[in-house]
């Protein structure tokens, strides 16, 4: 199968190309590299069946290019991290809501199947646990930047049902919760990979707030791994699916647990969230999903717990500071 890859060369972009390419499918990634990175390519980027395309999904033509020649498209492009979009709120509004417009186009124009990326951030608020797929959102204020991404990820949504609903475009939609994994990099706020580095450092692990708010974070090669299901499934056609880990945690907890794995002796400092976003963020408490749909659709359940998530993190890391430094980046 040839498949078209948005945001391939980021960091759950890249885990899903090279899957595709473990699986035969000749693979092409869209990517204009603003937060994804060529070095998640190096593994495959020599392939014989990938393809890398350095361009917006804002691009139409380009975008229509590509759907044409090829089977199936995984729209992962789009402004991802709760730092960036706070820096960039109107270029990750353009780009999550009229790129993915773009996708949706050609897609419908070219009949061809697409699973669109969303987020857990669109239940918002949301206080009934574990969040399922048919609760209601509940958003913060327009005013608090912090919810512009979890607005604009319901807009694609709303697209995406549209487009099936109108034009029997064959989408499923797929809303990830921290997802996590080697290549992920702490550039934009990512919890586990932050945590990681200062704990290996032994520098101060940072917490955010009182680090009572929990999560779940899911392995990358769970998430990667259910979203192939879905692909190949066809009665997951117009549904929406939560994806990734139940398995839930404080964030102090977290910090704990990764300062044990990596037998730092790194403090556990708490900072508040208005030091490091500002004033235009506001957080949830707790954020767990309800995975039994995508159990029921194609017997998915997370294959990985938080320690060897944990684990891979950590070793990747490890592995990330012992190389040499580049030349053209050493001190003078």
């Amino acid at each position: 199968m040839r498949v078209l890859v948005t945001g391939g060369a980021g960091f759950i972009g890249s885990h899903l190309s090279e899957a595709l390419l473990d699986r035969g499918d000749d693979v092409w990634v869209l990517d204009d590299l603003s937060t994804g990175r060529l070095e998640n390519l190096s593994t495959f980027a020599r392939h014989p069946r990938f393809h890398f395309v350095e361009g917006t999904v804002l691009d139409g033509s380009t975008v229509q290019d590509l759907v044409c020649r090829c089977d199936r498209v995984f729209h992962l492009a789009a402004a991802v991290g709760v730092k960036f979009v706070l820096e960039n709120p109107l270029r990750s509004l353009r780009t999550n809501i009229r790129g993915t417009e773009e996708v949706l186009e050609a897609c419908a124009r070219h009949q061809r199947r697409v699973v669109l990326f969303s987020s857990s951030e669109v239940y918002g608020k949301g206080v009934a646990l574990p969040f399922s797929e048919d609760d209601d959102r509940v958003m913060g204020p327009t005013h608090k930047l912090r919810w512009s991404y979890a607005c604009g990820k319901a807009v694609d949504e709303c697209l995406a049902r549209a487009h099936w609903e109108q034009q029997q475009l064959k989408v499923t939609i797929v809303r990830c919760f921290n997802t996590c994994g080697p290549r992920q990099t702490g550039a934009y706020g990512m919890v586990i990979p932050n945590m990681v580095l200062r704990a290996l450092r032994n520098e101060p692990i940072l917490v955010y707030g009182d680090g009572q708010q929990s999560r779940c974070f899911s392995a990358v090669s769970d998430v990667v791994r259910g979203a192939l299901l879905l692909a190949d499934c066809t009665s997951a056609d117009g549904e929406v699916f939560n994806i990734g880990s139940d398995e839930e945690i404080t964030i102090t907890g977290l910090a704990e647990r990764v300062r044990t794995m990596c037998a730092s002796s790194s403090r556990i400092e708490f900072v508040p969230y208005e030091q490091i976003y500002g004033r235009s963020f506001e957080d949830m408490r707790r954020r767990v999903p309800d995975l039994s749909k995508i159990l029921r659709f194609v017997g998915y359940r997370p294959q990985r717990d938080l320690d060897q998530l944990l684990e891979s993190v950590i070793r990747h890391t490890r592995e990330e500071l012992r190389r040499p430094i580049p030349a053209r980046h050493a001190p003078v």
